[in-house]
């Protein structure tokens, strides 16, 4: 089955097929740095890592460009309000975001441009579109014409004879020929930064610094556009508008757009109290593999409705795919191979990836994966497992987890590697200076104590303690043994002594 996706353009899902065999050009839009990124920009990221974990399962080269803006009206706000220059303040957030991206196990793409260093080009598209009579000049700054380019609201399907100033559409505070008009140069202000340049002096819309920083870097033409739903109006018609408009070809071929996540039934807003960075999570105790795993559950065009109940059950979902990783490795079975095991766990992969070419149908592909760890469970415990199917089914989970990425329990080294976790004279503890959110200073949940961190135990730590407790039973230190067991019941991990072995799983 060929690789199918929902694209905006068209509003039909499509099968995919790249410009040049089997190399894929993506453009993802990034964060703009004017603070810390929230859940609902993670969820579309996560939505991108797992579109481009995927396309590389499917044997393409991707070259991924994920722009960063770091010049609009917000981080020129933030910047003159906490009293630092522009670079110096958004280089802060920029690092955050480069650790948030870490923590959440987001691949890296090709580049990661921004948008300050790219101005030059977004001067010569502007005098293009001059040139092509798309463009024009009104007290120092440039505007787009967008009754002179006649395919406008063919992303967004909106009627352009209907289009008034107001909602969604730009209103900058400069005197423009047409309320649809949007701004490309804006003219400068006092105590703004601004580039002295062809145009006068001023700075970039936000708009046109995406058409630039892609096409720079991907071409002309292109193959895949990702953001939010809330970007398909105006930001990407915008940028199909300049493009094309500058060069006469085909901006984008397929356009991705992931639903919004809400928070508790509610749209995520700071005056709702509902608005959750990344840090805010982890200063609550939730692992970020558990983070990822959530974002990831529900098919990227369905709306997520976030929820603490929902990471707790993404947290022990996460627990039954490691505890049954774990039986996998560890536990002896029987010689021999069972056809039926066999052909169960072929099914399960070839499930597993009709879902993913099914419009990435994440949550089809979880289920997939979860029937074939009930069954192996199953025959585990009803002694039908044999050595044999081992490797089959470990396939099925390591390919999952190629697109997935969240099996590798390593939470508890990257929060340490970050610094915002610290061992002091054996307890573990947060740094709450590390731990908070920028805006309302909020220090890390005192809940986030030794014990619930304990929880973040790597595989092989708990692993290494469950040796050292065979070893003292061995010797018949059986104080050492209890007080090990208790110490992991502690840190939520229950042992279960087996013929075959100690089995453990978290709670």
């Amino acid at each position: 089955m060929a690789l199918r996706l929902h694209n905006t353009l068209s509003g039909k899902v499509e099968d995919f097929q790249p410009l040049n065999d089997n190399k894929v050009g993506i453009y993802t839009c990034g964060l703009t740095v004017y603070g810390y990124a929230h859940i609902g920009n993670y969820r579309t990221f996560v939505f991108q890592d797992v579109l481009r974990r995927y396309l590389k399962y499917r044997g393409y080269e991707v070259n991924q460009v994920m722009n960063l803006t770091d010049v609009d009206d917000k981080t020129i706000k933030n910047a003159q309000a906490a009293g630092l220059d522009l670079r110096e303040y958004t280089d802060k957030f920029i690092e955050a975001f480069e650790v948030d991206r870490e923590l959440l196990n987001l691949e890296t793409p090709e580049r990661v441009p921004r948008a300050t260093d790219h101005i030059d080009g977004m001067v010569k598209l502007i005098q293009k579109l001059i040139e092509n009579g798309l463009a024009y000049s009104s007290e120092g700054s440039v505007y787009f014409r967008v009754a002179n380019f006649k395919d406008y609201g063919k992303l967004s399907k909106m009627d352009l004879e209907g289009m008034r100033a107001g909602a969604r559409v730009d209103s900058d505070e400069y005197d423009k020929a047409d309320a649809r008009d949007f701004v490309l140069w804006k003219a400068h202000k006092e105590g703004e930064p601004y580039w002295d340049t062809p145009l006068g002096r001023g700075r970039p819309g936000w708009h046109i610094e995406c058409s630039v920083m892609s096409m720079q870097y991907l071409g002309e033409t292109f193959d895949i556009h990702s953001g939010g739903a809330d970007l398909v109006f105006p930001h990407h018609e915008n940028e199909i508008a300049q493009s094309e408009g500058a060069t006469g070809k085909p901006f984008v071929r397929y356009w991705l757009h992931a639903a919004h996540l809400i928070v508790n039934g509610e749209k995520m807003s700071k005056s709702l109290g509902n608005y959750y960075t990344l840090r805010d999570l982890i200063a609550k105790g939730f692992k970020p593999s558990a983070i990822r795993y959530l974002l990831a559950s529900v098919p990227y065009r369905k709306q997520l409705n976030f929820t603490f109940d929902g990471l707790h059950q993404a947290q022990q979902s996460l627990d039954r795919l490691r505890n049954f990783r774990f039986r996998l490795r560890q536990e002896k079975f029987p010689e021999g191979e069972s056809a039926e095991l066999q052909a169960r766990a072929q099914a399960a992969l070839a499930s597993f990836e009709k879902a993913l070419d099914d419009n990435l149908n994440t949550a089809e592909a979880l289920g997939a994966v979860f029937d074939l760890v009930r069954e192996g469970n199953t025959a585990m415990d009803e002694g039908k497992f044999r050595d044999g199917d081992r490797a089959a089914f470990l396939k099925v989970l390591e390919s999952w987890d190629r697109v997935f990425a969240v099996l590798e329990d390593n939470d508890f080294e990257k929060l340490r590697k970050f610094g915002f976790v610290k061992t002091v004279e054996g307890a573990v503890t947060v740094d709450a200076a590390l731990v908070q959110d920028a805006a309302t200073g909020t220090p890390a949940d005192e809940s986030y104590t030794a014990a619930v961190l304990a929880e973040a135990l790597p595989d092989g730590e708990i692993e290494k303690q469950i040796a050292e407790r065979n070893e003292a039973r061995r010797r018949g230190d059986f104080a050492r043994a209890d007080q090990i067991r208790s110490q992991l019941a502690q840190a939520g991990v229950i042992l279960e002594d087996t013929k075959s072995g100690t089995r453990w799983k978290r709670k």
